[in-house]
């Protein structure tokens, strides 16, 4: 998906009103215990409501492309666990320096609370692995969130990064 494009718009609205809207059902969260240790699920829960119900999004679209993996879908969970409790508009700043250049993150930097939180967004995916391997995820999950942006595993690292990009 192309920074900027048609497709690339539709998916940020999609997680725009996602974040402001994000609930997840009581059975989705309990089926967590069936796949997870109770060190991911306390990850998962610390996690802002908005990346626990996009990780669930792309732990369903990896296993919609038929992936099964525990490890991957761990990834998939997991892999934005660092944003913490970034509210939605720096992350709006975040995504619109992605696509049109740093100068968007430049001019946003000064408004209150969006040169740390700018910062946190740009370090995410190291931090996020960071937390996953304290949280006991296997050195393959770690890897897969580290690189998530710019995909290093041949089998599902790009699989992830569409997933991600996707939902």
């Amino acid at each position: 998906m192309t920074p900027g494009s048609a497709k690339w718009w539709a998916a940020k609205t999609r997680r725009f009103r996602t974040h402001l809207n994000a609930h997840i059902a009581t059975s989705e969260r309990s089926d967590l215990d069936l796949w997870t240790t109770s060190g991911q699920r306390a990850l998962f829960d610390s996690m802002h409501i908005a990346d626990r119900r996009h990780g669930l999004d792309v732990v369903a679209a990896l296993r919609s492309e038929g992936v099964s993996d525990p490890e991957v879908l761990l990834a998939g969970l997991l892999h934005d666990a660092a944003k913490d409790r970034t509210g939605v508009w720096p992350r709006v700043a975040f995504s619109l320096g992605q696509a049109y250049g740093p100068w968007v993150w430049r001019l946003a930097g000064p408004l209150p609370g969006f040169a740390l939180a700018l910062e946190r967004l740009r370090g995410h995916s190291a931090a996020s692995a960071e937390l996953a391997a304290a949280a006991g995820c296997s050195p393959r999950t770690v890897e897969l969130i580290r690189w998530q942006e710019t995909p290093r595993d041949p089998e599902y690292g790009e699989l992830l990064r569409s997933a991600d990009q996707a939902n």
